[in-house]
């Protein structure tokens, strides 16, 4: 059955952003005195849960708000070395002329993200921003609710083990990309409804159409 609402991750999913969190991380760790990311933890942290990862980093819960508003403000500060991945626009222009509503969740503010997106802002009817490392489930609920669609007709599509997460909590169906942060291995092991190897991909499994996306 289509998918009547697509609920997106930015950051991994559409924005190719970990090339700045690699170049931003040890400096945030300096500033929050929690461990530093050497060359060798990155591949051992992509395979990893959320929980993991603080674990491994010694974050402490308690500061996470602070390191999620530093890092809103360093994103705002580097937008412009953040672009959207190739076909991203195409793609949701293809789910919105095809009656896909589009909502987006991301642990970002919504200004960052509406510069992010650009053009492509336009064709989403949702915006949920400001997440908290753990607080997706509630934005899910809040914009499947504002949307008017039940679960079974909305899917989310993410680019870490909690997005996958997230949508389980809520019961609606989970896409998880293989661009993104986590490893395409640690995503594939939670069984996701789908797995999208090309942005390219997405469009025709949402619409429930085999053709390819129009350019």
């Amino acid at each position: 059955m289509p998918y009547a609402l697509a609920i997106f991750d930015l950051d991994g999913t559409l924005a190719d952003s970990f090339p700045w969190f690699l170049r931003t991380i040890n400096d945030v760790a300096d500033r929050f005195n929690f461990r530093r990311v050497a060359p060798e933890d990155i591949e051992e942290l992509r395979h990893a849960s959320s929980r993991e990862i603080l674990a491994k980093l010694e974050v402490p819960m308690w500061k996470l708000p602070a390191i999620a508003r530093h890092a809103r403000r360093l994103k705002a500060e580097a937008a412009a070395e953040i672009s959207l991945f190739a076909d991203v626009e195409t793609m949701l222009r293809t789910l919105a002329e095809n009656g896909v509503q589009l909502a987006l969740v991301t642990s970002d503010s919504e200004a960052n993200a509406r510069e992010k997106l650009g053009d492509a802002a336009a064709l989403f009817s949702h915006f949920d921003c400001a997440a908290s490392l753990f607080g997706k489930a509630a934005k899910f609920r809040r914009v499947i609710r504002r949307a008017g669609v039940a679960p079974s007709r909305v899917i989310s599509i993410g680019d870490e083990v909690r997005d996958i997460d997230a949508a389980r909590a809520v019961g609606i169906a989970c896409g998880a990309v293989c661009w993104g942060y986590a490893a395409p291995a640690a995503l594939t092991a939670l069984r996701p409804d789908h797995v999208f190897e090309h942005i390219r991909d997405i469009a025709p499994a949402l619409i429930g159409v085999t053709a390819p996306m129009r350019a």
